[in-house]
């Protein structure tokens, strides 16, 4: 016996059947109703609500098989808004307001567009890095492949030459990965709950830049799981001590009693790529810096 007679699968794979499915020329009532279809090339089945738990399998399975074929081992994380301009992007935004109140927002925004630079440079840093480990690509950059500081971080990665992963997910209103995302490394999303998931299996730090209701579900979550002991603790640096202090009041939740005093140490403020990359790097013991 040969070793293709040993590993050679003995029964006809579902792709076969598939493509012979397609090929079928009988047209009869039998054949052309819904009923005959096979189960895992019917997408109209596979959308019923009660198939909802074999959908969240396969959100979750998906990634988690590409990546693993990615030889990718674990990732840098960089949350943040989907609003903050790029640098290049800001002239005309203040001028064009319409009213006073929209003149200031337009102003805050533009204030915050140096973030767009530092969440790009801290990619650079993160893939030029080059950390390999059991044969597996670390500190991979990963975002949620959609506009703003989520381009910059993919930007980054592609400026040094490096795949980056984009975690993208279905909204009402027309959204579509940035242009810097690894095409075979951009991934789209029905449910948050798996997308989250997503961004902290492989998560070896998380940089959380200033943000709206998206990156504060994702942020409070992850210190849910580090408090709760359900994630073992990694870095996690947050660009802008100004802003963070001024949205949330992280020492009167201490003060209040609830959280602990020590929760507040989950975390640290950080102002540059530079500076955050050396937390992360000192955290880890990592020679590149």
């Amino acid at each position: 016996m040969t070793k293709k007679d040993l590993t050679e699968p003995r029964f006809r794979r579902a792709a076969e059947d598939a493509r012979t499915a397609e090929r079928a020329v009988h047209d009869t009532p039998q054949t052309q109703d819904p009923a005959y279809r096979l189960a895992f090339g019917d997408t109209e089945f596979l959308l019923r609500q009660e198939l909802r738990p074999v959908r969240f399998q396969l959100e979750l399975l998906k990634p988690e098989m590409l990546l693993e074929e990615a030889g990718i081992g674990s990732t840098l994380v960089i949350y943040g808004s989907a609003r903050i301009p790029a640098p290049d992007k800001c002239e005309g935004m203040v001028e064009a307001a319409r009213s006073p109140e929209e003149k200031k927002v337009a102003e805050r925004l533009v204030a915050k567009a140096r973030y767009y630079d530092e969440a790009r440079k801290l990619a650079q840093l993160a893939s030029e890095c080059g950390v390999v480990e059991d044969g597996k690509r670390q500190f991979v950059v990963c975002s949620g492949g959609g506009p703003s500081i989520m381009e910059a971080a993919n930007r980054g990665a592609a400026d040094v030459g490096m795949d980056s992963v984009g975690l993208n997910i279905v909204l009402p209103h027309e959204q579509a990965p940035n242009r810097f995302v690894t095409p075979h490394l951009s991934f789209q999303f029905h449910y948050f709950a798996l997308r989250k998931m997503h961004f902290l299996l492989r998560a070896r730090a998380v940089a959380v830049f200033p943000g709206g209701f998206g990156t504060f579900d994702e942020f409070f979550e992850l210190l849910t799981l580090i408090q709760t002991g359900k994630m073992a603790p990694i870095p996690i640096v947050l660009f802008g001590q100004d802003f963070w202090n001024r949205v949330v009041n992280f020492e009167a939740l201490a003060e209040e009693g609830v959280i602990s005093p020590g929760n507040l140490d989950l975390f640290s403020f950080v102002e540059t790529a530079d500076e955050a990359w050396t937390k992360i790097r000192t955290f880890y013991d990592l020679p590149c810096g």
